[in-house]
Order: structure tokens, then sequence, then C-alpha cells
């Protein structure tokens, strides 16, 4: 026997996203018409006007939205605390209309306007230079070496080049003293070897 899934369960102890996917509210007539839609997700800066429930009626602009509460706060809607002060109420999409929508994200706008949403890709540059220095590097060599037509050239990279020098810089910022202890050192190796 398969187990029975009762529905309200299902939805309050459903992960964060999948709650997040619930928070969805119908758009207006002229949003309807112009984007071919007839639902979208509220994100907070959308306009909204609440249809059903204490508030009808009421029009304005989405403050924050919880997916852990199940619902969006709603500038102007707030309810007084018996001790002094404002907090607000969390209304459920469902119970809302989208009267202006929040473009400011333009993978959004893209995904309304029904557009392929197309992430940059960046183009390498940097092989291209390091092709054109090693060029030059090859060229500069056959002048004052004189080894144009040989087939046997040696071309030395840019990388190759920084390497051996940083490998000289090294050993020339050592003082005098410890260079000859290294050089003690390694013969006493070689000794006990």
């Amino acid at each position: 026997m398969k187990p029975t899934i009762v529905r309200n369960r299902m939805i309050f102890q459903a992960p964060h996203h999948f709650r997040s996917k619930q928070l969805g509210s119908m758009l207006s007539k002229e949003l309807q018409e112009k984007y071919h839609k007839h639902s979208a997700r509220v994100v907070g800066g959308d306009n909204v006007k609440v249809m059903r429930g204490e508030f009808k009626g009421i029009e304005g602009k989405v403050t924050q939205v919880s997916p852990e509460k199940n619902g969006v706060a709603i500038e102007g809607i707030k309810r007084e605390k018996l001790k002094g002060g404002n907090v607000d109420l969390y209304i459920h999409t469902s119970n809302l209309m989208i009267t202006g929508l929040n473009l400011e994200d333009k993978w959004r706008q893209n995904r309304l306007e029904g557009q392929k949403v197309k992430t940059p890709k960046e183009k390498p540059m940097e092989p291209q230079k390091e092709i054109s220095k090693t060029k030059e590097t090859s060229e500069t060599k056959e002048k004052f070496t004189g080894t144009k037509g040989k087939t046997n050239q040696i071309k030395e990279t840019p990388k190759a080049a920084t390497k051996s020098k940083k490998k000289i810089t090294k050993s020339e910022k050592l003082p005098e003293n410890k260079q000859k202890q290294t050089k003690t050192a390694k013969s006493a190796k070689k000794g006990i070897k």
C-alpha cells in the first residue's frame, strides 16, 4: 500500500527552493497582454494589489518576500502590537495581483519577454598575447644569432625566461656567508651518502 500524503504537510514541510517557487502571483490584464504570461514570481520592488481578505483593494510596493512565512510584506499593511509599535503582515501571493514589475534584473526581463537568457562567455585574450610575444622573441634571436634558415632553432618562451631570471635573483639576494654554508652543506650530504 502506498502511504497517503496530506497536501498541507507537503507545503509546510517543503524545502526552501520549493517554497520559493510557490510564491507566484497573477499579472494584471495590461501586463498579461504585454508579456503573454498569466503569472510571475513576486520579487521585492514589484507593485501589488490585494485582491482578497481584510486588506482588499490596497495597493503597495513589496518590501520583503519570505518563503519561511509563506507570504509577502507590503508597504502600508502593518498591524499594531499590544505593547506599541508596528509589525509587517505577510500576505500569501495567491491573494495578490501584480500591477507593476520590478525590471532592474535583466535576466528576469528577458525571461518575461520570452527571449533566450544568455550568460556572457569570456574570450581568452592572454594566449593571443603570448603567441605574439613568442614570435617577437624568436625574431630578435634570429637577428642576433643569424640562424634564420636553420630548422633546429631553439625558441625561448617568455615564461621560461622569467623562471630562469627568478632563480638567479634568489641566489643573488643571499649573503655570501649563506651561499658558502649551502655549498658546504651540500658537499657534506654527498659525503654521507
